[in-house]
């Protein structure tokens, strides 16, 4: 079961200190970029006041976070997953795997682009093979430029270069599977009769 909402929100202020913090920002340039006093941000900071949803919503994107991530609750009672979301380069991550180290699977959550957002390819060590929940999503794979589908699949070996995001305005969501170690998933369907 789930902590209640008001001792979730009483972790918010030492959650919110160590992003600015991490960020090297003093609460006068965070005051700055959010338009938020810095009386208030001090009281956020120290507990002694209750975050509204507009005040999360000018920090989480002051801090280029997630609200979730923000708030960042405690992980649920089932010890069997923690799906504690997080950012990188805009992408919302949703872990699915528990283990460290060997396939690895997320839930990812891409941001609507532009069509003047360039998509840079990169290579590394590893296998990637993702699905498309919803949205539309561009994979660039070497010379290769393909918009796929809800429902479509891609499977590719990261030492080709590769590049993807949404292929449009609208969010994609894709499940992704992904091997360190060059471990290749296997699609297999068969028909029963």
């Amino acid at each position: 079961m789930t902590s209640e909402p008001a001792s979730v929100l009483k972790t918010v202020g030492a959650r919110l200190r160590e992003l600015r913090l991490q960020s090297g920002r003093t609460q006068a340039q965070l005051s700055a970029a959010t338009g938020i006093s810095e009386s208030t941000l001090s009281r956020l900071e120290s507990g002694q006041r209750t975050p509204t949803l507009e005040l999360l919503l000018a920090l989480s994107s002051a801090h280029d976070v997630t609200i979730d991530d923000l708030v960042r609750a405690p992980a649920d009672d089932d010890p069997r997953l923690d799906q504690r979301p997080f950012t990188r380069h805009g992408t919302t991550f949703i872990p699915l795997s528990r283990e460290k180290g060997g396939l690895q699977a997320y839930k990812q959550i891409l941001p609507g682009r532009t069509s003047a957002d360039v998509l840079e390819q990169r290579t590394h060590e590893g296998f990637d093979w993702f699905y498309v929940l919803s949205g539309r999503l561009r994979l660039v794979l070497g010379e290769h430029d393909m918009i796929l589908g809800v429902g479509e699949v891609a499977e590719f070996d990261t030492r080709v270069p590769h590049a993807f995001g949404s292929a449009g305005p609208e969010p994609a969501e894709i499940l992704s599977l992904f091997g360190h170690q060059g471990e290749r998933i296997h699609v297999r369907a068969s028909t029963v009769r």
